[in-house]
């Protein structure tokens, strides 16, 4: 949830930016907040089903 927060923050922050930075910098920048959402979902979505897994085989 922090990195979600952080990566919201920095989005913020890079709207309001991003009208006195080159159209290079922006997309680097929304390729990495991007990938950076990316990797936290698959964590996020990888570590449910181990959660599940776990519970459900020491029932």
């Amino acid at each position: 949830m922090l990195f979600l927060v952080a990566a919201l923050l920095l989005l913020g922050i890079l709207l309001g930016t991003v009208a006195h930075v080159p159209v290079a910098v922006s997309l680097v920048a929304t390729a990495v907040i991007a990938v950076w959402l990316t990797v936290f979902a698959v964590r996020e979505r990888t570590g449910r089903h181990h959660r599940v897994d776990r519970q459900g085989s020491s029932s």
